[in-house]
């Protein structure tokens, strides 16, 4: 089973291109920030990132109302790519293919983080809406010591 579930922010604008073919197809690539959910002993956030693709009209819309700074979460799968550079060198690298996404805040609020207003602290979600599509916190207390691998 290859499956992959994460949310977190994008870090740049996506980038939407076009394949040659003649059934032209979207493909949009993005990175986001996944926050560990715990601070370094300088009290700084840690976070991972992690390149992701979307294809068709997935990515399409992801390129359409998506920002750099705005919530999203993603569902899909890990692929591992490797390459030889023009150095002769071997490259690997990994991204995340989505198949699934989700909004994770509202419009006045993606407005905000794309402009750079967004508040922190009041990222919750607006009452009456759900924009969670099922994803949920983790707990606070949460420690990498409690799992079992």
């Amino acid at each position: 089973m290859n499956k992959v579930i994460l949310a977190g922010r994008l870090t740049a604008d996506p980038e939407i291109r076009y394949t040659q073919s003649a059934d032209s197809l979207a493909v949009c690539r993005f990175s986001i920030a996944v926050d560990r959910g715990r601070r370094q002993e300088n009290g700084e956030r840690t976070a991972d990132f992690f390149n992701c693709t979307c294809f068709g009209k997935r990515g399409e819309t992801i390129n359409q109302f998506f920002r750099k700074g705005n919530r999203i979460a993603v569902a899909g799968r890990i692929q591992n790519d490797n390459y030889t550079d023009k150095d002769g060198v071997k490259r690997y690298s990994v991204q995340i293919i989505v198949e699934e996404f989700d909004f994770l805040e509202s419009k006045s609020e993606a407005a905000a983080s794309s402009q750079g207003n967004f508040n922190q602290s009041s990222g919750s979600v607006p009452s009456g809406n759900d924009y969670s599509g099922g994803f949920h916190a983790a707990a606070d207390d949460a420690n990498d010591d409690d799992l079992p691998f």
